[in-house]
């Protein structure tokens, strides 16, 4: 008779292993996770939440031509003279936000204006230091509102380490047999059963079916953070080509004066970007800074509202109307790209779901939800298989009626305790 024993032995001893890491990786980046995939899912639905609380920014979507970027800068300098108009931008069924002052001034507006006749439908003022709540929501994204240093490296890794948490948190979720009883414990949340199992399963069931959305999500952020990631999976994608440059451009000086004025150049951009780029989505552009002659005008229009893949996104020297390349990925259009530029320029709409419309927002909200519960799920499931503040077992009948109550407090406060040495040891 063949002796299995040993290959027994090795799958528990991997199996062992692999716990190990799921746990210890957990706990040393649940804090990362949880607010990265919470921050995500409230930034999913930023322009539908503004439009929501901010009346000003609805328009009713008219077969006309919107207003040109000249008089956008008239009627914003008309408002504010002493303040530099800096962007304009706008979806379709939107205003047009045009933010006029920098971070360096007293105060900087927010201005909406009707696409089709400029009028001012509103305004948003932020005074020194202060910021919107999206761009709130974006930092705690990006580097859990720590300082860039130290908050982007935290993010850029924990998000890898998340992906590893989803890898093995399959394996350690995937039943030793498949019979009746383990389907039913891996694909249902038994609702009837104690408040740890309920919990357990949470962590367990919910994290499955979330695992296939949240590894999109997690490895179309990555690409944002980590360099060598990046770089290896556009050679990886586009047949072993190295990822382009980005390109630092700037206008001919020598030819400032000699052809056109500032709004001319900015109206004729338009009527080109439009012209060769037919666009109802929107678009976005960035006024130059006239004090400086280098300085180039940038813009891109939006075949469809709420898309990013397929932008149209160019930059041209302001004097003389030349396209200026600077990223080899934005300078051919979507159709004409490589297949490694295709899955960059998709890249955003994978991390926040607009690659499958509304049902992908919808899924990437949901699961970024659930991905910001794995963690306190998790801890739960460790807390409470530890036995911290437990007395002798006892049977049911034996459980005073406030032990519960007494148990959920005892892990609010370890929940707070662990965040304090965190942070502690962060900063």
């Amino acid at each position: 008779m063949r002796n299995t024993a040993p290959k027994k032995s090795g799958k528990t001893a991997l199996r062992r292993v692999n716990k190990w890491l799921h746990l210890w990786l957990g706990l040393a980046s649940g804090i990362v996770v949880f607010v990265v995939c919470l921050t995500g899912a409230i930034w999913v639905f930023n322009e539908e939440i503004m439009r929501w609380f901010e009346p000003s920014m609805r328009v009713e979507v008219r077969n006309e031509a919107v207003v040109e970027p000249s008089k956008v800068l008239s009627i914003a300098a008309t408002a504010y003279p002493e303040s530099k108009t800096t962007y304009a931008y706008y979806q379709q069924g939107t205003a047009v936000r045009v933010g006029v002052g920098t971070e360096a001034d007293s105060e900087r507006y927010i201005l909406y204006l009707n696409p089709y006749d400029g009028h001012i439908q509103g305004k948003t003022t932020y005074k020194k230091g202060e910021t919107a709540f999206f761009d709130w929501i974006l930092v705690g994204h990006r580097h859990i509102w720590l300082p860039h240093e130290i908050g982007q490296p935290l993010v850029n890794y924990g998000t890898l380490v998340f992906v590893i948490l989803l890898i093995t948190g399959l394996i350690w979720w995937y039943p030793a047999k498949w019979n009746a009883a383990s389907r039913q414990k891996s694909f249902n949340i038994k609702w009837k059963a104690g408040w740890k199992r309920i919990n357990l399963d949470l962590h367990n069931v919910l994290g499955f079916y979330a695992l296939l959305v949240s590894l999109a999500l997690a490895l179309s952020g990555m690409v944002y953070g980590i360099a060598w990631y990046s770089k290896g999976l556009y050679w990886v994608t586009s047949g072993g080509e190295s990822e382009p440059e980005w390109k630092r451009v700037s206008s001919d000086t020598t030819q400032q004066g000699k052809h056109y004025s500032y709004n001319q150049a900015l109206d004729l951009v338009w009527e080109r970007m439009i012209t060769e780029n037919p666009s109802s989505g929107g678009f976005y552009y960035a006024f130059p800074d006239s004090t400086q002659a280098h300085s180039t005008i940038s813009i891109r229009t939006y075949p469809a509202p709420g898309r990013f893949y397929d932008v149209a996104r160019h930059t041209f020297d302001r004097h003389t109307l030349k396209r200026l390349e600077f990223f080899e990925v934005f300078d051919k259009s979507f159709e004409q790209a490589s297949a490694g530029a295709k899955l960059r320029r998709m890249n955003y709409d994978i991390h926040i779901g607009t690659i499958l419309g509304l049902p992908g927002k919808i899924l990437a909200f949901v699961c970024s939800l659930i991905g910001a519960s794995l963690p306190v799920t998790g801890f739960i499931v460790w807390f409470n298989r530890k036995g911290f503040g437990k007395k002798n077992r006892k049977s049911k009948s034996q459980v005073k009626p406030g032990a519960m109550q007494i148990s959920t407090k005892a892990i609010c406060l370890a929940l707070l305790f662990l965040i304090e040495n965190i942070l502690l040891s962060i900063s």
